[in-house]
């Protein structure tokens, strides 16, 4: 069983940096992950934010755990679109005829994307951070936001991975995340849910985007975070569990 866990792991790490490099050298997926969401915050805190009350004095303060959940959202599309590439080229074929585990691949993709996404919503911090933002929270409340957006990211990967190992063209591996992307805009990421109007100010209090970056906004504000946090994990726990389940089942559909 040792010998199996260090095979197993050893083999993860080399299709984690198979992963890692081919994002490295696609400039794209760096500037879509990365430099949109920062536009994003440039956009609404610098021509919308004036005109939007919130009542904070830094709407940047507001605005950024909308726009880290937009990075992560935008991030793990390509998850799809690369897993959907190798099942397509044969790659799956290939790695399961060699002496490997046969689940690293799946695994590599996994720890990829949670790597690659932690590294955008670091580039995103600076971002605010130039832009103004500032946070009081202490070093737990900075531990629990980081929980939190690797439990979100990894909840989102594996939804990703049962649209890469069942799409039929790469245009659908990818489209499942619109949805996901457009939720932060009808949730409290840009505006306070009690500006909107009853049906969608209901829509947007009763779905996971709210819960999530209410609790993270509370957080890096340094105040009584209530029940948001939990209601955000048992989402993402929830969202997780039966997300991991179907693409288990898609992924040994591909591997038998």
């Amino acid at each position: 069983m040792e010998a199996m866990e260090k095979h197993f792991f050893s083999d993860m790490s080399v299709m984690l940096g198979r992963s890692m490099r081919h994002i490295f050298r696609s400039m794209d997926t760096i500037i879509t992950v990365t430099l949109m969401p920062i536009a994003f915050m440039l956009l609404f805190v610098y021509v919308f934010g004036g005109a939007i009350q919130t009542g904070t004095d830094n709407y940047v303060n507001y605005l950024l755990p909308g726009i880290l959940l937009i990075a992560i959202a935008s991030g793990i599309a390509y998850t799809a679109v690369r897993l959907f590439y190798d099942v397509q080229r044969g790659i799956f074929e290939r790695f399961h005829s060699m002496p490997i585990a046969r689940s690293s691949m799946l695994w590599g993709h996994v720890l990829t994307s949670l790597v690659s996404n932690a590294i955008s919503v670091v580039v995103i911090l600076l971002a605010a951070l130039i832009m103004g933002f500032r946070s009081s929270a202490g070093i737990l409340s900075w531990l629990a936001v980081a929980g939190i957006l690797t439990l979100f990211t990894l909840t989102l990967t594996w939804v990703a991975v049962i649209a890469g190992l069942s799409a039929k063209s790469v245009d659908g591996a990818g489209a499942f995340s619109y949805p996901i992307l457009f939720l932060p805009f009808i949730s409290s990421a840009f505006v306070p849910t009690e500006t909107m109007p009853s049906g969608v100010r209901t829509f947007a209090e009763n779905q996971p985007v709210t819960s999530i970056v209410d609790a993270i906004r509370s957080l890096l504000a340094g105040q009584p975070v209530g029940n948001d946090i939990w209601v955000a994990l048992a989402w993402c726990l929830g969202i997780l569990i039966v997300a991991y389940a179907f693409a288990m089942k898609a992924y040994k559909r591909k591997a038998a």
